[in-house]
């Protein structure tokens, strides 16, 4: 678990809802399923997870890359993922040990 429990819930947030929007069959913009998307989604931040643990903090350029990614393929009916890394934006995690 990450010591910081902002951060922590964050990660679950975006985490739950990659699954949920998986479980509800979501589709890209152009219609295809997303389901490949947001297993790929949901292993990234898993393991962006564990490194933040170790780091103390999220990866800016992790963090940029994977916005513009999901924004390329994800509906503007879709918010609740872009959100999710809007949470995760804010938490204000420790950069000392």
């Amino acid at each position: 678990m990450i010591d910081e429990p902002e951060l922590d819930e964050a990660f679950q947030s975006a985490i739950n809802a990659a699954r949920n929007r998986r479980v509800a069959g979501m589709t890209c913009v152009d219609g295809t399923s997303a389901v490949t998307n947001l297993e790929k989604l949901e292993k990234d931040l898993v393991d962006e997870r564990s490194r933040a643990v170790e780091r103390g903090s999220v990866d800016k350029d992790w963090f940029q890359k994977t916005v513009r990614w999901l924004v390329e393929w994800i509906p503007e009916t879709e918010l609740s993922l872009i959100a999710a890394f809007g949470r995760i934006a804010r938490a204000k995690p420790s950069t000392t040990a």
